[in-house]
């Protein structure tokens, strides 16, 4: 389409008169505007088609410090290991938190071995890239093809009523994207509502970090909700599998992980559904 306007000025002319013709007519401001304007047209699908549709947005927190002074923050693989798969797939990849700025990872979440994430922090820009994340409520939904909410125990203070985290994701989703969300990133989904006002998970399949879970990791009394109960009083149909073991659940265009185990494979998840709504 971008070429069609060369494509008639090389085609021979019926008429000896016909290239003097319109050398003169292009001669006139408005004809040019006009043109001007048709090629505008022409070309916004085709930019946009290049563009919007390939990037993804993971959110992570700004949290790093629970009421009675533990330390806590993003579990680093909930980001890292999307974020691979992601790129590898060939979408882009963005940052985001509740205020921008830095998250802070948990200390606990860089204790065992793990080669993805010592891929991402042992290069400067993806460690930035952490370190100056874009503040949600600023972003246009309009350029992501799906939102990923990571985890780590911070979440459970700054997602469920951080600022843009409804006119973001809802819509995304009301558009036709994807809505994800790992371990305690559901906790972003508690509050989380359509742009008609419903929330996104009533009646929809879910998991997310359990009540059992969270007892063995020593933070029930901690945390200020415990995220699986929430989920059902928010009218969600909950389900997990064996506790610290991979458990994904899709419904329509909402992927939920149940835990860091679960954190590739929900964003694998999430790769199929856009591969399939080509």
């Amino acid at each position: 389409m971008c070429g069609s306007w060369d494509f008639f000025r090389s085609q021979p002319s019926t008429h000896p008169l016909e290239s003097d013709k319109l050398s003169h007519a292009l001669r006139y401001p408005v004809m040019k505007t006009i043109i001007a304007l048709i090629a505008t047209i022409l070309l916004i699908p085709l930019a946009q088609s290049a563009d919007d549709k390939q990037t993804v947005l993971i959110v992570v927190t700004n949290y790093g410090q629970m009421p009675d002074g533990k330390t806590t923050g993003l579990w680093l693989a909930e980001a890292t290991h999307p974020w691979q798969k992601f790129v590898k797939a060939g979408y882009q990849v963005h940052f985001a938190s509740p205020k921008g700025g830095n998250s802070p990872i948990d200390p606990r979440s860089t204790k065992k071995p793990d080669a993805i994430n010592d891929q991402f922090l042992n290069h400067k820009a993806y460690q930035n890239a952490l370190k100056n994340t874009k503040v949600l409520k600023d972003l246009d939904p309009n350029n992501y093809a799906a939102i990923f909410f990571a985890g780590g125990h911070g979440t459970m203070w700054d997602f469920p009523n951080a600022a843009g985290a409804s006119e973001i994701a809802g819509k995304i989703y009301s558009q036709g994207g994807i809505v994800s969300a790992v371990c305690h990133g559901p906790a972003a989904l508690v509050n989380l509502k359509l742009p008609d006002g419903t929330l996104l998970i009533k009646g929809k399949k879910v998991t997310g970090f359990t009540n059992s879970e969270e007892e063995k990791v020593g933070l029930t009394k901690a945390v200020p909700f415990l995220l699986e109960d929430k989920l059902k009083s928010q009218g969600a149909s909950y389900s997990s599998g064996e506790d610290f073991k991979l458990h994904t659940v899709v419904s329509d265009r909402l992927v939920t992980g149940q835990n860091p185990a679960s954190a590739g494979p929900a964003a694998e998840a999430v790769i199929k559904l856009l591969k399939n709504s080509r």
